[in-house]
């Protein structure tokens, strides 16, 4: 899957399955963006914080989250505009997961995630 990473359509970044299932297992984005619901450039400063403490500690050593890392959080193309496509990627994965228990959230483009 690929998510934008900029307004104009430009650039992108590869996102896998993996990388949704670590986000997960993490829990990453929770608590993470404020009740105003906008992500910016403090929200994204904000998750790099929190998974740079993950990573000092036992985290650290699993590779799925070193790979998340590499791959999409530091990589080169990704600002806050990355980061909201990615967080509304990872809301329509989990609610494809959720299929059997009625749940029928779609997140769009431009809506507040509170």
């Amino acid at each position: 899957m690929k998510i934008q990473s900029n307004s104009s359509g430009t650039r992108s970044i590869e996102v896998s399955e993996a990388h949704l299932q670590t986000i997960d297992q993490y829990q990453l984005f929770r608590d993470l963006i404020d009740s105003n619901g906008y992500v910016d450039e403090q929200v994204l400063d904000k998750l790099k914080l929190n998974i740079r403490s993950l990573l000092e500690g036992d985290a650290g050593k699993d590779k799925n989250l070193l790979d998340l890392c590499l791959d999409v959080i530091y990589h080169q193309n990704m600002k806050a505009f990355g980061l909201q496509q990615l967080v509304l990627l990872y809301i329509n994965w989990k609610d494809k997961g959720n299929d059997g228990l009625g749940m029928t959230r779609r997140a769009v483009q431009g809506t507040p995630f509170n």
